[in-house]
């Protein structure tokens, strides 16, 4: 462009009046291949909450269950879905090594799946907002009040944590983008659900009035022809005995 007004310079001394043409055509030119050249696009990827936990460090088993129960990846599509963030309580290697030895291999993959779902909010909490929840907190395990429990409970930048099994604390913030927020616990958040025993599935409700009556009564429909049979046979009976009697005196006579 410097270049370009150089020329144009030069020219307007010796030629004003083609100098003039020529600064309108470049001009409408320059204008033209601006407005077709796009913008280059911001550089953005999208959030990998297993890229995030390795660049922590500290994080193997919990990375481990995220990626076999595939909630990783749920979690990475609801952040790219949804506008309410995610929370997510991080318990590091040293929280799982202090769970009963065996206690993970114990649970079949329907129960891992709720121990992780278990640490996650679905929405995005600041470490200075965790006053503003209202007790017991949902997770995306579910919502039941007494064997989903979780009840957390803050004073300034102290967060604790209970679920009626354990009771733990934040040890601080791992990472935050106003989206997505990761804290780290100093316990595995155990749901009471794995601890209550199941309640027995209910008993069979009793067969209808109606239908045991139509058996009653299709059962007594045989007794009651049979009945109405003999009857029936008996006064025959009598008629002939009768007739016999009369014709016996008949011929008497």
């Amino acid at each position: 462009m410097v270049m370009i007004t150089m020329m144009i310079t030069k020219m307007k001394k010796k030629h004003p009046l083609l100098s003039l043409s020529l600064l309108l055509t470049l001009l409408c030119y320059t204008t033209t291949v601006s407005a077709q050249t796009p913008a280059p696009a911001p550089s953005s990827s999208p959030t990998d909450i297993i890229r995030i936990l390795k660049k922590a460090g500290g994080f193997t088993t919990l990375i481990r269950l995220l990626t076999t129960t595939q909630v990783s990846t749920q979690i990475n599509a609801q952040l790219l879905n949804s506008n309410n963030g995610l929370t997510l309580f991080a318990p590091n290697d040293n929280s799982f090594q202090s769970l009963k030895p065996g206690f993970l291999n114990s649970l079949n993959d329907q129960q891992k799946n709720e121990l992780i779902q278990f640490h996650v909010l679905p929405t995005f909490v600041s470490i200075s907002n965790f006053d503003t929840l209202s007790n017991p907190v949902r997770t995306q395990a579910g919502d039941d009040p007494d064997r989903l429990a979780l009840n957390i409970t803050s004073s300034g930048n102290q967060v604790n944590l209970t679920t009626g099994v354990v009771n733990a604390t934040v040890g601080g913030s791992v990472y935050s983008d106003h989206q997505l927020a990761i804290y780290q616990v100093d316990k595995v958040l155990l749901p009471r659900d794995f601890f209550v025993p199941k309640p027995p599935p209910p008993a069979p409700a009793p067969a209808k009035a109606k239908a045991s009556s139509a058996k009653t009564s299709a059962a007594d429909g045989p007794a009651s022809a049979d009945t109405h049979s003999s009857a029936i046979s008996f006064k025959l009976k009598m008629w002939v005995s009768l007739a016999v009697a009369v014709a016996a005196g008949v011929f008497s006579l």
